[in-house]
């Protein structure tokens, strides 16, 4: 399961606990994160999560044994919890910052590739095995694309050799490397200066992204100005237009 505990500045930390699986996920372990993260998006007093595994590793990815002696067509529905925690780090308003130790194998590479900012130690191992496996990777293909490109995505799900933390950072998987064992206090140093931020603004910033993907920049730029404008009413905004002698 994961555990989940707060600080007073509003980072909140969700761990994976099965060490045991190498913190390898199961359908129960991604019903609980999932539904975790969307209470504390809807909670006001949470302004950052930070995703972690417990002891030596993130996460190895699916459970495989959850899987054994099941049908195609149920493998699938197990499958499907886990792409639901992957899509739940993106329809969540919340930021996310994943902080990886370790490796991050399969499913955990898609899961940390979901987040919104990823530090990894540089002693960490990347890599999807599935093909190597005999299969297709059965969710969180979107996230790597959306991180790599589609030509190093191609790379990365082909999964033919491991890869270092720099260079997954090379190819936009990682955004922070950081030294080995430092990667949950690096990723909790970032997690507090966002949790600075004006709330209203930090909020809409995936929520745009979100909802405006697929804009022209004339539609994306309209609806940024409406916010915009929503924004500068805010008591942040009106500290910060005040020094300059603006009334909005």
């Amino acid at each position: 399961m994961s555990a989940q505990h707060q600080s007073p500045s509003g980072v909140w930390h969700f761990r994976i606990e099965r060490p045991t699986r190498r913190n390898a996920i199961d359908s129960n372990t991604a019903n609980a994160l999932a539904a975790s993260l969307r209470a504390a998006s809807e909670d006001k007093r949470c302004a950052v999560a930070v995703l972690y595994g417990q002891e030596d590793w993130f996460c190895a990815g699916s459970d495989l044994k959850e899987l054994a002696g099941q049908s195609g067509e149920q493998m699938a529905r197990i499958e499907f919890a886990k792409a639901a925690l992957a899509r739940t780090l993106y329809d969540i308003d919340l930021p996310v910052i994943a902080a990886v130790r370790g490796f991050a194998l399969g499913g955990g590479l898609s899961l940390a590739a979901a987040c919104d900012h990823v530090v990894s130690e540089d002693n960490a191992r990347w890599h999807m095995p599935e093909v190597l496996n005999g299969w297709i990777p059965p969710w969180g293909i979107q996230p790597v694309i959306d991180r790599c490109g589609a030509v190093r995505a191609r790379n990365v799900l082909l999964g033919a050799n491991p890869m270092s933390a720099s260079q997954a950072k090379s190819i936009g998987l990682v955004d922070t490397l950081c030294a080995d064992g430092q990667a949950l206090a690096t990723a909790l140093e970032l997690a507090e200066s966002w949790a600075r931020l004006p709330a209203a603004a930090r909020r809409s910033i995936k929520r745009f992204l979100r909802e405006h993907h697929g804009s022209t920049p004339a539609e994306a730029d309209a609806a940024a100005s409406e916010l915009f404008v929503q924004h500068c009413a805010s008591d942040a905004a009106q500290t910060t237009l005040s020094r300059f002698g603006v009334k909005a």
